[in-house]
Formats: C-alpha cells, structure tokens, sequence
C-alpha cells in the first residue's frame, strides 16, 4: 500500500514539475501526409526505404498512392485541378510543374524552404542540381518541384546478340541502322526480337520515344500559327518509319507496350535493342532485375535526317500542390528524398548503379557511382546536357519542348492521337488514317481552346 502511494505521489511530482515548466504532458501529434507516385523501380525502392525517414523524423507518417503513369497523370491533374486536396505531395514531371505554377496550383519551393528551413534536410544544396533539370522544374525563376530522378533518352543493345551476328553499334546511330540492326536481329522462332518501342497509348507513352522520332524526320506538332501539322509529309514519313519497323522486327504486342513492358522484354533478354529513358541503365546493370547485367551496351539515341529533337528532357519530380495542409512537413520529405544523402543511401543499399541518376552535378562526380556507372554515365549526362526543349525541331515552332509540347492542351490532343497511333501499330488502321484522324482531333483541340478561327 506504501509502495503504490509513493508511485502515485512522484508521478504527481513528475507532472507538477512538467507543467511548472511548460513541458507538454502529450506525445507529439504525428502529420500523416499522402504522396502520389508513379509505378516504376526507382520509386519501389523509395518505399522499401521510407522506414528510414520515418526513424528520422517519427513525427511524420507517409501515405503512398502508387500508380500507373498514364493513371497517375490523370489522377493528379484532375486532384489538382478541381482543388480537390487529395495529395500533399505529387509526383509530376517537366511537363506539369510549369504550367501548374503558372495557374497557382503549385507552392514555389523556394518560397517554401526560406519560410521553413528547419524542414529542409542539412546540405540539401539546391545550387548542386543540374541545370537543364533545375530549368525545366521552374517558372518566372522560382522552383516548383524537386527531381526525383532526371532523363534523357538513349539506345540499349545486347552486346551478346550483336557479337553473334557480327554486328557492331555505332556511338551515335542512326534510325536507319537501327532498323537495319534490328531487322537482322529478329528471330521470332527463337523469342529473340529485333527491337522493342513503346506502342501504348498515351502522350507521355508512344509519343515520348515517337516524337522524337517526328522531330528527327522534320516533322513538329504545330506551325507559327498553331495548326496542327500530322498530315504533313515529315510525320506520315516518321511514324510510318515507327509502324514498320515495330510490325516486321519489333517485341509482338507492342500496342500495349509502355516503359515497363519493354523493360521487361530488355532486361529478360528477348530484345537486341531498345530505345528509351537513360534512367533505364541502372536497371538493366542491376543483377536483382536483369539477366543481361555482363551483355548491355549503351549508345546515344538515334537520329534521322534531322539532326535535332532525337534526344528528350525529362524529370520525375515532386511537386507541393497549395492545397496541401502539410506543407511544412511534405518539405521535409520533399528534401529527403531528392538529397546528396539520399542518393548515396541508395547507392549503399541497392549498388551505385541503381541510384536515382540525373538530378545532381555531385552525382557525375562521385567516384563510386562513376565506377559502378562507367558504361552509361558520360552518355546520360551528355544526353541530357545536350537535349534542348527551346530548338528541338527544324522549323521554327511556337512551343517549348522535345518530346511534348508545353501547353495544357497537349495533354489532351496528345493522348487522343496516341490511340490512333496504337491502333496503326496493332494493325487495326493504317497509318494513313490514323494520322488523317489525329489531324481533325488535333484541330478540333486547338479551335475549341481558341487557337485556331
């Protein structure tokens, strides 16, 4: 009985005590914030590691909304659009996050790290970002999101299948090699395929790798004075280039082939080459994912009779929508999971190779990952370098971007003309009709936005 009244009676002190000097008596309140991320390997690690953050910073729970590409865009645009406040965070790329700050949509980064920078994670350095990058991610000087991870695009080939035929992969290949490869290369009796491209619906799907492919036949989305431009010549020669070469030597079932279908169909070794995102490379050298980690070879992406627009410019970033009522916290993961610290977490967990590449200067200067990275690194780094959304075609246009075009239309337009695309590809229409079709929704598109009279 005198044991339990002196319990009683410190915890009475202990209290008193707290209270005297204007301690909380409660736990700390937790902020769950809710994050929108596309479905793809970089950000399945991010989850694996997210325990990380919340040891860190336990005051914090993250809810993460994982999603396909095509149904994350929609998902967020529409979240964003209409304020709906689902998300605190969203994960958006160079497309996005201009055009979302331009209709106050966006919490400006910057804004946001001056007003609160015990969120922001020590050394973060936002001056070490690369600046092609950094560019694409602001509006009016101010940064609206932080890279996840940045791109450009490149060729893959399996070295193996082209010593075997004798083959050897140019630096810089041309498309008309590439076909030439890939044609040679295709032996369906043995599930080898020549070359696998995307075919799934979606402007940022079929048309990432296909208008680059425009852009290097001469073609452009728009002329000066916004008319559409797929019945010109520059895009029937393109995409039906595109269309030919995925029918006769290409991955079968390419219509429903987006990024992480011909991926696959590259990192099981059943195709001798793909053309696609520079962020790709970590994967296919990564033993937990690939069967070709000694066979891969890396080139730069494939031009046509162009020159220009053959390479694109991308980030998967994280963006704060206004919306959000966490704002503050939602930094805090923001800065985490794009910093120097967490990329070499990364790196010491899951190998150099595999870290989120693209984003920092500190990353092509970091001996480990240049080691680990050697056989692709000065190739993503002069990719992206070089990619330029200012002059990607050979006529003038009125637009920004290379493998899209920066206005909120294109969204739209792009991924109505993509099932025309798609449906050519699967041999349901020809390519004549379905760029004749693309034409009238296009221009339908821009009369109804105002436009075009």
């Amino acid at each position: 009985m005198r044991r339990r009244l002196f319990v009683v009676l410190s915890l009475v002190l202990v209290v008193s005590f707290m209270l005297a000097q204007g301690a909380p008596i409660r736990a700390q309140a937790t902020t769950t914030i809710t994050v929108a991320v596309v479905n793809n390997p970089d950000q399945r690690k991010l989850l694996e590691l997210s325990d990380k953050f919340a040891a860190a910073y336990p005051n914090i729970k993250l809810s993460f909304v994982m999603l396909p590409e095509n149904e994350l865009r929609d998902r967020v645009t529409t979240d964003i659009t209409t304020g709906a406040g689902s998300f605190d965070i969203v994960q958006i790329g160079t497309f996005e996050t201009p055009i979302f700050a331009k209709n106050g949509w966006l919490a400006s980064v910057d804004d946001l790290m001056a007003a609160n920078p015990k969120n922001v994670q020590p050394n973060y350095d936002v001056d070490d970002l690369l600046k092609p990058i950094r560019l694409g991610l602001s509006y009016e000087g101010k940064l609206y999101a932080l890279p996840f991870y940045g791109e450009s695009s490149m060729t893959f080939y399996n070295k193996k299948m082209f010593a075997e035929a004798g083959l050897k992969m140019p630096e810089e290949p041309t498309w008309d090699q590439i076909k030439e490869f890939a044609c040679k290369l295709h032996k369906p009796d043995k599930k080898q395929y020549g070359i696998a491209l995307r075919g799934l619906p979606g402007w940022g799907e079929v048309f990432a790798p296909l208008t680059t492919v425009i852009n290097t036949f001469g073609g452009k989305w728009f002329d000066m004075d916004w008319k559409p431009q797929l019945d010109s010549k520059e895009w029937h020669d393109a995409v039906s280039f595109y269309v030919d070469l995925i029918q006769k030597c290409g991955v079968p079932g390419a219509a429903n082939n987006g990024f992480s279908e011909s991926l696959t169909a590259m990192a099981q070794g059943q195709a001798a080459m793909w053309v696609d995102a520079t962020v790709a490379a970590g994967f296919l050298t990564d033993p937990k994912q690939s069967k070709i980690v000694n066979d891969v070879g890396f080139a730069m992406a494939p031009y046509g009779p162009v020159k220009k627009g053959y390479h694109w410019l991308w980030s998967w970033a994280y963006a704060i929508p206004k919306t959000s009522k966490h704002q503050p916290e939602a930094l805090q993961f923001l800065t985490w999971s794009t910093s120097k610290d967490y990329i070499e977490l990364v790196g010491k967990t899951y190998g150099w190779q595999t870290v989120p590449p693209g984003t920092r200067e500190s990353t092509y200067k970091n001996p480990e990952y240049l080691k680990a990275a050697k056989a692709f690194a000065e190739i993503t780094l002069k990719s992206i370098e070089t990619a330029d959304p200012t002059d990607a075609t050979r006529d003038k246009v009125p637009y920004v971007g290379v493998q899209f075009v920066g206005i909120p239309e294109f969204q739209g337009i792009g991924t109505d003309v993509s099932q025309q695309i798609s449906a050519a590809i699967a041999g349901k229409i020809s390519v004549d009709e379905a760029l004749k079709k693309g034409q009238e929704i296009a221009t339908k598109a821009m009369k109804d936005a105002g436009y075009l009279k």
